[in-house]
């Protein structure tokens, strides 16, 4: 009877979870449940395997609407069935057209026997219902069933109880879902937009009650129901079987691929190289992986034939084949890194690459991919985006008519003063964690051997590829392996700079010489003062921190450090720990002989996911398996995060039973713990140090051009203004932009660096290509009137480049630019000018009086048109930094007061333990040298930090592990100059 039954992923509009419509049918006694999601499958298979663990029989549709109108429900009686529906949902979606009415359905399913569709009364006659359509009726309609002619027609009419909510309290929230979802008051909300109260799981005696007079439609209904049988073989493989012709084929060809590079990565005579690859190969031979292989190194492959980047990273990076086919440049003999952690027989969920691609080449990667394997193969993988707790509150708050800035304080506070904030609140807690609207996961791709519609409806997210509603879980459950193709700003820049270099100094840069850059002095010195601003991964004030502390300038460190940073080992107290063991490994206590045993190239302290492992198995006695769960709920792979928790009894008996103590086992899970959700695998973190070495020879030998890539690249942890900072400190020769010299991106020739258009608050694109294009075609502009002619530059844009010096090639001041400006632009006429004048007029000339700039102005102007200076900035403080403390003289003073005046750079928010705000600072003094702040409670609440602008800041000095930062006692903001606008000479 339960034929049309919603989840939550009826986006805003169901109030049920997956599991909470499967237990509840329990308790009801239900034993056969219809799932038909508003034009979405996207829970299908979850409620398929929730069904089959109840002992339910489940039953898959969906419910079709056009915006707020019920077309019809279709039920799939069989796979083949499902399928059509899978198909007809993602033609629609995909092309993003309305449904088809009910009066254009002639037959919707192949077969009669495939599906039902099931039409509201009055949708579409009796006599016109084909032999597998049917009208449902509502329970609580079934009084108009007297003005209907329905006698010739018995078994056409079956029973419709909507299953939309728990109760009354989620009918609530399900009207507050549908007001989020019009944009509306819910005052406001259209009856239409809405459910019946009466949409819940009624009782089966209730039902049959409301039909006792016609028991025939509770017949049909069981009939209908009892006839649909679909089904998953879950976890069986369904990716794309073969790479080539068969199975044997990509054995051999992996085979080759692999000897090949094994040559070019160890030589002929490593033999530990070789034996290791045959291990490998036959490993993924036996568990059916070739083809996996050889379509990851297709795609890099085809990178490298585009001149594209990439990193290979995650755990694919353990495997030796990997590294010989070029997919990863981390050598897993080098760091001891174990295959099976990759990929073994024992391994319950399937291996990745993940695979990152410069942000710019990664679309082009991801269109390769759909045309290679074939756009019916392949799709993203699904994701949904959920409302966090703020986002709740701001929505209800948004529906109840609050005010935003009453909704802000809310958000703060989390205490209502009135009734209404009280119901915000309430029905905020029951709404955080619902699916809000459809996406897609950040860089996960299926490819399977039968079409993906097979098994999911496809959709069409706003990149203009295909997605599909199933998660990277569900995938994992149905037995589809997910290809990890990722983008990051940071190969962007070593692209770039490799341009930049080839055409400023002429030469070509080998960027995948690894073992040279990691042996290099230079690079090495880099590494120890933490000069890597712009270089991947290791520029953030954390990092550089870190960096500093363990004067790191080695490759194996420099991996360590990757993991050591993330947040959870940081918090736990372990970061501080390795360091002061790293610097003094000879006072090292383990916390057990085991630890050193298999931790003590980490002195002892858990860095990476494999040394979870490896002490969960070793100390605790979980076996492999085991482990690799509590691995991968550490790095929140599993929907619920209560499988970590649930392992914490087996540990501690397991440790009692062992013989350790209490006190032990609760400090070892603790560590452990600090990993949860945050830990790199070890291949992971050597990955990304790869790329941080790329970066770091770069910068370390082509400053300039390296700084040059990472602007035009806007990326990386600071704003646009410090990279022009780090650039102007390499001695590169700024310059703002140029209507003669400048590019639409920030461009350098020799020592002189042109700021690009782009950079132009205000300006139209359409005005940069102009620009770039007419002088490209008719050469450098040769006056004002040239310019205006040559370009038809609107005024209002031609005053705001007059007024970053983008004319100053004229030799006029500003002033008198802008002057000029104004009356040319009031006598020009653009008409007269649609074709380049076949001979160049003169320009005007004009008696003005002398007008002259300000340098102060045009540090100014700089400012309020690109945001920043490209100059030093301190030239814009009111008060002499000059008489104050500089970052170079803080050793001096240590455990000692300063007062020193700084520029604003960057800052950290952090919360304590006692729900008190703080914040870490970052300034850079008057030298453009860091300067490292701590902000307690007291002083973060007393002295509010802006996220701009100078300060004069009075603290004590501290240093830890040979790195000084400032303790702050009190803050001020300092003013600027004040801006002159004198006109004449």
């Amino acid at each position: 009877m339960y034929l049309n039954c919603k989840t939550y992923y009826s986006f805003r509009y169901g109030t049920y979870s997956t599991e909470e419509l499967v237990k509840a049918a329990v308790e009801h006694g239900v034993d056969c449940l219809a799932l038909t999601n508003i034009n979405s499958t996207y829970d299908e298979w979850e409620f398929v395997r929730l069904c089959n663990e109840a002992g339910i029989k489940p039953v898959l549709g969906a419910e079709i609407r056009n915006d707020d109108r019920l077309l019809y429900i279709l039920i799939a009686a069989n796979n083949s069935g499902l399928v059509q529906i899978h198909e007809f949902l993602s033609a629609h979606l995909v092309r993003k057209e309305p449904f088809p009415e009910p009066d254009k359905m002639h037959g919707f399913f192949a077969s009669p026997m495939d599906g039902f569709v099931i039409y509201p009364p009055e949708a579409k006659p009796l006599s016109e219902l084909l032999m597998n359509e049917r009208v449902g009726i509502l329970p609580w309609e079934v009084g108009k069933l007297i003005a209907i002619d329905w006698k010739q027609y018995k078994n056409k009419l079956v029973v419709r109880q909507p299953v939309t909510f728990q109760n009354k309290i989620y009918f609530n929230l399900h009207r507050l879902l549908r007001a989020i979802d019009k944009n509306c008051l819910l005052s406001k909300l259209p009856p239409e937009a809405q459910a019946s109260e009466k949409e819940v799981l009624a009782s089966p005696v209730s039902i049959l009650q409301a039909f006792r007079d016609y028991s025939f439609i509770v017949t049909n209904t069981y009939r209908l129901l009892e006839s649909c049988s679909v089904s998953m073989d879950f976890h069986t493989d369904k990716n794309k079987q073969y790479y080539t012709a068969s199975k044997e084929d990509d054995r051999v060809l992996l085979a080759k691929l692999a000897h090949d590079g094994l040559i070019r990565r160890y030589g002929k005579k490593n033999k530990i190289a070789r034996e290791r690859m045959e291990k490998e190969l036959k490993i993924i031979n036996d568990l059916g992986f070739n083809s996996y292989f050889l379509i990851n190194n297709d795609i890099v492959q085809y990178a490298t034939t585009r001149g594209f980047y990439h990193v290979g990273r995650g755990s694919g990076a353990n495997s030796v084949v990997a590294y010989c086919l070029g997919i990863t440049n981390v050598d897993p003999i080098e760091l001891n890194l174990f295959f099976e952690r990759f990929l073994n027989p024992e391994r319950t969920s399937p291996p990745d690459f993940d695979i990152d691609f410069s942000y710019a080449d990664r679309d082009e990667m991801i269109d390769y991919i759909f045309k290679r394997f074939g756009r019916d193969h392949v799709a993203l993988c699904g994701s949904c985006s959920t409302f966090k707790r703020d986002a709740a509150v701001h929505e209800l708050g948004k529906v109840f008519g609050l005010p935003e800035e009453e909704i802000k304080g809310l958000q703060r506070s989390g205490v209502a003063e009135d009734h209404i904030q009280k119901l915000v609140l309430q029905y905020a807690s029951l709404l955080k964690g619902f699916p809000n609207v459809m996406s897609i996961h950040p860089c996960g791709m299926l490819i399977t051997e039968k079409k993906t519609t097979e098994y999911a409806t496809c959709f069409l997210p706003p990149k203009g590829f295909t997605g599909v509603q199933m998660d990277m879980f569900t995938a994992e459950d149905v037995g589809i392996n997910k290809f990890d193709i990722l983008s990051q700003r940071g190969l962007g820049h070593i692209k770039e700079c490799l341009q930049l270099i080839r055409q400023n100094r002429g030469v070509d840069v080998d960027i995948n010489n690894f073992r040279a850059f990691r042996n290099d002095d230079r690079i090495k010195e880099q590494i120890r003062e933490a000069n890597t601003i712009g270089c991947f991964y290791i520029e953030s004030p954390a990092m550089r921190q870190l960096l500093k502390k363990l004067r790191c300038d080695d490759y194996l460190t420099l991996v360590a450090a990757s993991s050591i940073i993330r947040p959870g080992v940081a918090q736990s107290g372990m970061m501080r720990e390795y360091i002061y063991r790293y610097h003094n490994r000879d006072k090292i206590q383990y916390i057990h002989p085991l630890f050193e045993e298999h931790l003590g190239e980490t002195f002892g302290v858990m860095v990476f996911q494999e040394d979870v492992i490896k002490i969960a198995h070793y100390f605790a006695g979980l076996s492999l398996g085991e482990a690799d769960i509590l691995r991968r709920a550490m790095s929140g792979k599993y929907r619920s995060h209560n499988r970590f928790h649930l392992m914490k009894d087996k540990f501690l008996a397991n440790c009692r039973e062992i013989g350790h103590s209490d006190e032990l086992a609760n400090e070892v899970w603790r560590q452990m713990e600090s990993f949860a959700g945050y830990s790199f695998n070890k291949a992971h973190s050597a990955s990304f140090a790869v790329e941080s070495y790329m970066s770091l020879y770069l910068k370390t030998y082509y400053p300039k051009e390296f700084m040059v890539a990472v602007i035009n690249n806007f990326g990386g942890y600071y704003s646009r203004e410090l990279y022009f900072l780090e650039l102007l400190k390499t001695g590169g020769d700024i310059k703002p932009p140029c209507v003669n010299n400048s590019d639409i991106y920030t461009n350098i020739r020799d020592n002189e660096v042109y700021t690009g258009f782009i950079h132009i608050k205000g300006l139209q694109t359409k005005v940069m290509e102009t620009i770039v294009e007419e002088r490209s075609a008719h050469g450098s502009y040769l006056y004002l009137q040239d310019f205006i002619e040559r370009t038809n530059i609107p005024q209002e844009q031609l005053n705001i480049l007059i007024s970053i010096g983008a004319l100053r090639f004229t030799g006029k001041s500003k002033k008198r630019l802008l002057w000029e400006a104004n009356f040319l632009e009031k006598n020009y006429q653009p008409e007269v000018h649609a074709v380049p004048a076949l001979f160049a007029s003169d320009p005007m000339e004009f008696t003005l009086p002398k007008l002259v700039d300000n340098p102060l102005d045009d540090l100014y102007d700089q400012v309020e048109i690109l945001g920043f200076t490209l100059s030093n900035p301190f030239a814009l403080a009111a008060e002499d930094a000059g008489w104050y403390c500089v970052a170079k003289d803080l050793p001096r003073y240590r455990g000692k007061q300063v007062t020193c005046v700084a520029y604003f750079i960057a800052h950290k928010h952090v919360v304590t333990k006692y729900r008190d705000h703080m914040y870490f600072g970052t300034f850079i003094d008057k030298n453009l040298d860091w300067i490292d702040t701590v902000h307690f409670p007291e002083v973060a609440k007393k002295y509010p930090m802006h996220n701009s602008g100078f300060y004069r800041i009075t603290g004590r000095v501290v240093e830890d592990f040979g790195t000084y930062s400032i303790e702050v006692t009190e803050l001020q903001k300092v003013g600027y100059k004040n801006r002159s606008y004198s006109n004449f000479g």
